[in-house]
């Protein structure tokens, strides 16, 4: 495959629909919507048969500090009395906005929507609502690990201004209570993937009431995300040797991997290449060839891929804004430095100290540089220092209701590793696993295997 095909085929993923596309509400248009907060402004979703578009608005500050509203796009199907209850779909990133993607999922979820009222919204700095960096977005695009230079990331958070410390999932978790009350409804049935599952696992936390049921599909686990990603390093073998026995490859891609990073020091790029690769082919074909060629001296192919990758996976900030993904991540996160709130000065010397002390059991085939050079730790690096709000207790077990647990063998993003570090605190969770699937099982896995399972969970058959 080509660069240029290579680019096209990762382009294609964040491709979304144009349901309601309407002007986006402003802090003002929030307020006139009403300072009680509620859904407004409700009329037929544009091309979309069957939903209601709104506005949500939100305080900016849950905490009431800071005054403000927010508008959020809202979707809702119109069977407001479905049997089983409201089932929000919670979509990932942290970044991506959750409506335009309203007539993909209600085709795959389907089979579950004469008895579940299907809602998505725009988590606050997404869609058109974005949190715009452009600096940033054009260096990162759609990726999470693309390193990003120290400038992009101080200009975004510059550009956020103070109000940046208001886009944690803390702030999210509270938007989606207040749809919750909107709607009208005391339960809420979550469907989370990604950094979704995430979400849904920190309301269930701190709304153990109002959940009926928990469906997590790739799952980030509830301990947060680790910035040196050193689950998906230590699984790329795994996944990769997975991969070329299912295909009948005759090479040996984890001895491969090693060689490459050993020789040419491109952990990161390699990571970050192979992390979105599995959207192009969850097989990894042309990877582990690329990958075979440059360990026996000719890097080209690779270099191809890598460039193809990076090129394709431009993204806009109503696609995927890494404003937003870069705010919500180092408020959330636990740094060797401390969180966001750590002054600058001083966290590169506990950056470089913490590298120190990996050692290969941490990061497998890659190498510290690979640990402490991603993207997602970068971003938060020079991150200006925030208030943050206050973490919940990391090993606080789910409430204890119906969880399905859905993973695929071959994902990287969200690594099977995570799925079971999440299992360990779910009381009542049920494992999916769906071989050669990859990242998002439910919408993008070939085999229907993981979608099967969630409709039979959804509907309590099993």
């Amino acid at each position: 495959m080509a660069p240029a095909t290579v680019a096209l085929a990762v382009a294609g993923l964040l491709t979304v629909s144009g349901t309601c596309t309407s002007a986006a509400p402003d802090r003002a248009a929030a307020a006139r919507a009403g300072e009680s907060g509620g859904l407004s402004g409700a009329a037929a979703c544009p091309g979309l048969k069957g939903f209601t578009c709104a506005t949500l608005t939100v305080p900016l500050d849950h905490r009431g500090g800071v005054p403000g509203r927010l508008g959020l796009k809202v979707a809702t199907a119109d069977n407001v009395k479905a049997p089983k209850g409201v089932l929000v779909f919670l979509t990932g990133g942290p970044g991506q906005p959750g409506v335009p993607f309203v007539e993909r999922l209600s085709k795959v979820l389907a089979p579950v929507l004469k008895d579940y009222r299907l809602v998505m919204f725009d988590q606050r700095g997404t869609g058109a609502n974005a949190l715009q960096c452009p600096r940033l977005q054009q260096e990162m695009g759609s990726s999470d690990l693309t390193p990003p230079t120290a400038r992009a990331v101080t200009d975004c958070a510059a550009a956020i201004g103070p109000d940046r410390r208001f886009y944690s999932t803390d702030d999210t978790v509270a938007d989606l209570e207040s749809l919750r009350r909107a709607l009208g409804v005391r339960k809420l049935t979550l469907d989370g993937v990604s950094y979704g599952s995430y979400t849904a696992e920190r309301y269930a936390l701190a709304h153990p009431q109002h959940v009926a049921r928990l469906v997590l599909d790739s799952v980030v686990p509830q301990t947060g995300y680790d910035p040196m990603d050193r689950a998906a390093l230590r699984a790329a073998p795994r996944v990769l040797t997975a991969a070329c026995r299912a295909t009948g490859c005759t090479t040996d891609p984890a001895a491969d991997l090693a060689a490459v990073v050993g020789r040419y020091g491109n952990g990161v790029d390699v990571i970050d290449a192979l992390t979105t690769w599995e959207f192009v082919d969850p097989d990894y074909a042309e990877m582990i060839d690329a990958l075979h060629k440059a360990a026996n001296g000719d890097p080209g192919p690779l270099q191809g891929l890598i460039a193809g990758v990076r090129e394709g996976g431009a993204a806009s900030a109503e696609e995927l804004s890494q404003g937003l993904h870069a705010s919500t991540l180092c408020l959330d996160g636990r740094y060797p430095w401390g969180r966001a709130d750590t002054p600058v000065a001083g966290r590169e010397e506990a950056l470089e100290k913490a590298g120190a002390e990996l050692t290969p059991a941490d990061y497998g085939p890659f190498d510290a540089a690979t640990a402490t050079g991603l993207g997602s730790m970068l971003s938060c690096l020079h991150w200006p220092r925030t208030p943050v709000p206050p973490l919940p207790p990391r090993h606080r077990r789910l409430p204890g209701v119906p969880v399905l647990l859905l993973g695929g063998d071959r994902d990287l993003s969200t690594p099977l590793e995570w799925l079971y570090d999440q299992k360990r605190l779910t009381p009542r969770a049920r494992v999916v696993v769906v071989p050669g699937a990859a990242h998002s099982v439910q919408s993008r896995a070939a085999d229907d295997k993981g979608r099967r399972a969630v409709f039979d969970f959804l509907l309590g058959r099993r």
